[in-house]
């Protein structure tokens, strides 16, 4: 089930007392239509009484609540049939159903620093069964304290559990170094025999469980009180996915974490663009206008641009210009580049929907470029939102990608040079099985 389809029939709260009215959350078939796969819950502890870090899970990390990005990454996930939120927390709540999320209300007695995961694993499975009479068959446990996956990291895990017919999961990471212990004030070396140094690439492979993903099957979780159990496996995670967030200035270096993947040029989500939507004022322009005596304006635009747009064209991305300016100028530069133009309209959102529906177009098949708060909106709801290099520190902090120029400078030409590196790109990666970051 793709993320939006998610989005749509998940904005539920359940079992919790904070809003909305109480509901079953629809279960989506297949895309090939078919019923005939297991049933899936991820299931995502918050809780709002962290200690290390106060009001974590909630914190703003580039721009995004924490956990955020974990809900993106399991809605994301079209092995996964639902995401629920277990917190005792309002706040938390709230900002799960903003990101699509359902919310099963965890009670005080396991939502204090001594309560353990499994418990709240434990309780929101009883509580489906409870009040829906629902049992999945795998269960998958995120943590919001990794905000970094690759696409594909949650589907991966699944697929690896069931091809390894395993009864649970676990993701790691490379342990490279050579490990020590101080036991009773003596030290000893673990991982290799100091007397007898190896080069790091002859010694045998050492995993760090790194807690972002597990998966396992319920009577796992019942019969062993353990996230972990009969036959176990092992999905590998690279060290920068192995990245979990534990103290107060792990924050800042998430974020920074983030900003770097933002301008990664392989961005995830580009090589499934079908329509790239620009702002006109500020992303086609340097944001200035020249006046004559007459009234008559003009602006600055980049050739190079054009030369851009043409090519993502050729290559089957439709182009659509979305301004909220009516003017001369606008429909003349879209005139001349032969692309839509739709300009004087007072709601972008609901516009850039009706372009969506007439082309028959999710929104993770959009790409939209902006650079001023008036294209948050639109930006909030496509799969790939980019923000030029000056846009308004809003838009940035919401942006999948920034770009390196600045409206009007050429940020057009290196978005349309981006989609058709991603496209290239991402022909080859599927002919290898790879994945993008997300």
């Amino acid at each position: 089930m793709s993320a939006s389809h998610a989005r749509s029939v998940c904005r539920v709260s359940i079992g919790g007392t904070w809003a909305g009215p109480q509901s079953l959350c629809l279960l989506a078939p297949h895309s090939d239509g078919s019923h005939n796969r297991m049933s899936t819950v991820a299931v995502i502890p918050a809780r709002g009484g962290s200690k290390g870090i106060p009001r974590k899970n909630v914190r703003l990390v580039a721009g995004k609540p924490l956990l955020a990005y974990t809900i993106e990454h399991a809605l994301a996930c079209p092995l996964v049939d639902r995401v629920a939120v277990s917190t005792d927390d309002p706040e938390i709540a709230a900002v799960a159903i903003e990101y699509g999320a359902e919310v099963i209300h965890r009670p005080p007695e396991i939502s204090g620093d001594a309560a353990s995961s499994e418990s709240a694993l434990l309780h929101a499975l009883d509580h489906l069964k409870a009040a829906e009479g629902y049992e999945p068959e795998l269960v998958v446990f995120l943590q919001a304290t990794s905000p970094i996956r690759q696409t594909g990291d949650v589907q991966g895990a699944i697929e690896t559990l069931q091809r390894e017919q395993a009864d649970s999961l676990f993701s790691a990471g490379p342990l490279h170094g050579f490990v020590w212990r101080i036991e009773a004030g003596e030290l000893r070396s673990l991982s290799y025999d100091y007397r007898h140094r190896q080069r790091r690439q002859d010694a045998p492979e050492d995993l760090v469980e790194n807690g972002s993903i597990y998966v396992l099957r319920p009577w796992v979780l019942r019969q062993c009180g353990n996230r972990l159990g009969g036959k176990i496996a092992v999905y590998r995670m690279s060290a920068l996915c192995s990245f979990q967030v534990d103290e107060p200035g792990d924050l800042d270096l998430i974020s920074d974490l983030m900003a770097i993947v933002r301008h990664n040029p392989e961005a995830p989500g580009l090589s499934q663009v079908r329509l790239l939507v620009l702002d006109f004022d500020g992303v086609m322009t340097d944001n200035r206008v020249l006046v004559d005596e007459t009234g008559k304006e003009a602006v600055w635009c980049d050739r190079a641009d054009g030369w851009g747009i043409a090519r993502v064209r050729e290559a089957g991305v439709e182009v659509v210009v979305l301004s909220t300016e009516a003017s001369p100028v606008v429909a003349a530069r879209c005139r001349k580049l032969g692309v839509e133009c739709i300009q004087g309209v007072d709601n972008k959102l609901a516009s850039l929907q009706g372009i969506a529906n007439q082309r028959l177009l999710r929104p993770e098949e959009i790409a939209y470029l902006g650079n001023d708060v008036n294209d948050l909106e639109c930006m909030r709801w496509v799969g790939m939102p980019i923000a030029v290099a000056d846009a308004n520190p809003n838009v940035r902090r919401i942006a999948a990608l920034v770009t390196e120029h600045s409206g009007g400078r050429g940020a057009v030409r290196e978005v349309c040079d981006r989609i058709l590196s991603a496209l290239r790109g991402g022909r080859e990666q599927d002919a290898r099985g790879g994945a993008g970051w997300r």
